[in-house]
């Protein structure tokens, strides 16, 4: 299963009562958080995110609404006992501010914070999941990441599991291919209480940029994609000024890099009504819908 949930959704001003750049990515049984503007432990909370499940965070650059809320959330992590390792990926720049604000600060932390700095290419690699990092066309140095399964996980036939003597609590191990021996020595082979996975998940976060068509190829058929449309295609002189996009540029990188589903956000503080951002990108592309706080957006294997 492939989740992301909305924590901020508006670009470098909080307006509106909408908050700086921040989501949960849901793959399987792993969270990650993806940029973390001021605000984000409070939206955590807000929507239920278990902070204490998160093991890995992406920072895609270092304007402030992208990770204003770090060393907050950091630290906050540390007050509340965490003692496994924590990853997290970000410009090389990013480790000096946070090992300057602990150090100021006279903080220890509690866990093991492993600092790994982007590059483009294969950044991180486990069991189950493995996360890519691009370039994209911003004011300063920005990335963006590709997150996939490796392999999708079983699709179990309880029932059957159950009947021909496999515990529940083996389930777990069933949707990852293990055979199961019962305690009187008989093998229940996998595939006789399993069916096959469906196709691998992915998702594709292109934080802050401009209209750049050198994304495409690293972003092409992903399940589900979220591309900043910062604003309206009536400021389109402005969207390149501020190396931005708009509605119509986010919606034309969809189609030609064939993803499944679009979501929009990072919208100015200059507009209140978002539905016209969903009009104008659905005229283009459209699966698009707009990236609101609070919303889950999943994507279930096929």
């Amino acid at each position: 299963m492939l989740a992301v949930t909305i924590l901020g959704n508006n670009s470098a001003l909080p307006a509106f009562d909408r908050h700086p750049t921040a989501q949960v990515v849901t793959l399987d049984d792993q969270l990650f958080l993806v940029d973390c503007g001021e605000g984000t432990q409070m939206q955590m909370a807000k929507y239920r995110i278990r902070r204490s499940r998160i093991n890995h965070i992406f920072i895609s650059h270092l304007h402030g609404d992208h990770y204003f809320g770090l060393i907050g959330l950091i630290t906050s992590m540390g007050l509340l006992g965490r003692e496994h390792d924590m990853h997290l990926y970000g410009p090389a720049q990013l480790k000096e501010l946070i090992d300057m604000q602990l150090r100021v600060a006279d903080t220890t932390l509690p866990f093991a914070l492993h600092f790994h700095p982007l590059q483009e290419g294969l950044i991180a690699n486990e069991d189950k999941f493995r996360v890519f990092c691009f370039k994209v066309s911003h004011r300063i140095p920005c990335w963006g990441f590709r997150f996939e399964q490796k392999r999708a996980p079983r699709r179990i036939l309880p029932e059957k599991a159950i009947d021909m003597g496999v515990p529940a609590a083996f389930f777990d191990k069933l949707k990852w291919g293990e055979d199961y021996t019962t305690k009187a020595g008989l093998l229940i082979k996998n595939e006789s209480v399993t069916m096959a996975a469906p196709s691998p998940l992915s998702y594709a976060y292109s934080a802050d940029t401009m209209y750049d068509e050198n994304i495409i190829d690293k972003i092409k058929g992903v399940n589900l994609l979220y591309h900043e449309t910062t604003y309206l295609k009536d400021l389109a002189d402005r969207a390149i000024k501020r190396f931005h996009c708009t509605t119509e540029q986010a919606a034309t990188i969809a189609g030609k890099a064939a993803v499944g589903r679009l979501i929009i956000g990072h919208f100015s503080s200059k507009y209140e009504v978002l539905s016209e951002f969903e009009n104008e990108a659905r005229a283009v592309f459209s699966n698009t819908d707009l990236a609101l706080e609070g919303v889950t957006y999943r994507v279930l294997g096929s």
